[in-house]
């Protein structure tokens, strides 16, 4: 089965295209964790059938709540993959954001070797316009040195990178075989020492990323990031952004009266030229809502133990799940959970003995 895990904050309507799009395009079921979220979302979640939602409240984080949101992503990404390395069916497991779907052709990921123990997704960026008549379609692919260039040169980006042309990361996302020598970060598979490990790549698998796709979901996004924490370390060519929009934001100004300059942020910053990467084929059009994968059951038992776990696991202090820890430690956390859940007979609640993995 495949996994992904995600720490969220977002709209009803963004969260169902999340879910929907992900399940469609290749994942089997959701773990999403609500950094904040009101109460018509975590209905949906709660209700899904292929969701396993967290409310990361104070009982969560048992007062212990990490300030920046990039942490608070990789400790739930981490806690996951510790409890998938014991549940019977977890194969793959993918941390993405509350703004990303994944386009997994799953005889691509039936392809990779068993010994490879991290796959990348490419990005595709959905193109930015003030507006759209639903979701986007069109998204901007990672190009090469003369399509950058051309584009520079009609003045349709301002320097000819990667990173000019898209708005968020151009390094993806990776998903992992659940193991506890092995760590998410927010976008790379790493070991103990936080190197990056080897990833298999494959043009069949891939990730939808809806990067402030207009100007109401820029304002909204931008608004959501430096509301949770601490300012995080952006990429150079989205740093001025962020600085200016937390200056703007400080200024105490009104919803009403900021608007109009977030979206001439928007538009000096982040606007597309979706005309000319469409007229020069440099665009990949793309609707979640037409994948056809239908999610793959929990063999039997296998919820009941993944969820009995996940309740033992939100008794534990978290920090321990970070990247950098030592894996002895989340062996340990992990041990005791178990315990409480099996008894030392293995019976304990009527779940099944949790299986090891090597």
């Amino acid at each position: 089965m495949l996994f992904t895990a995600s720490t969220i904050k977002d709209t009803l309507p963004n969260v169902q295209r999340f879910v929907t799009g992900n399940l469609a395009g290749g994942a089997d079921h959701l773990f999403v964790f609500l950094d904040a979220g009101d109460t018509e979302v975590r209905a949906y979640l709660d209700e899904h059938p292929h969701v396993t939602c967290v409310r990361t409240d104070k009982s969560w984080w048992h007062g212990d709540r990490p300030a920046e949101l990039n942490v608070r992503q990789r400790i739930n990404a981490n806690l996951v993959k510790a409890l998938l390395s014991v549940v019977d069916g977890a194969e793959w497991l993918f941390h993405i954001d509350g703004d990303e779907v994944l386009q997994v052709d799953r005889a691509a990921l039936a392809e990779v070797p068993a010994s490879t123990r991290v796959v990348k997704l490419a990005p595709l960026e959905a193109v930015s316009q003030r507006s759209w008549d639903g979701d986007p379609t069109w998204f901007k692919r990672l190009l090469g040195k003369g399509d950058l260039t051309l584009l520079t040169t009609l003045g349709a980006i301002d320097r000819p990178s990667n990173g000019a042309l898209f708005h968020g990361h151009v390094d993806g996302k990776s998903g992992v075989r659940p193991a506890l020598d092995v760590w998410l970060t927010l976008h790379l598979g790493v070991d103990a020492d936080g190197t990056e490990l080897e990833a298999h790549a494959d043009d069949r698998l891939r990730l939808l990323h809806y990067e402030s796709y207009s100007g109401e979901d820029f304002v909204r996004k931008w608004t959501s990031i430096l509301a949770a924490g601490p300012m995080a370390n952006f990429r150079p060519a989205r740093e001025p952004t962020a600085v200016a929009l937390g200056a703007l934001i400080g200024k105490g100004l009104s919803e009403e009266q900021a608007r109009p300059y977030l979206l001439r942020i928007f538009e000096r910053t982040t606007l597309d030229d979706l005309d000319t990467l469409r007229d020069l084929g440099l665009l990949v059009e793309a609707d979640p809502r037409t994948g056809t994968h239908v999610p793959a059951p929990f063999p039997e038992g296998a919820r009941d133990d993944m969820e009995a776990l996940l309740e033992r696991l939100a008794e534990e202090p978290k920090q321990d799940f970070h990247p950098g820890r030592p894996a002895a430690v989340a062996q340990t956390i992990l041990d005791r959970a178990v315990a409480g859940v099996t008894g030392s007979s293995g019976a304990t609640r009527g779940v099944r003995s949790f299986r090891r993995r090597p």
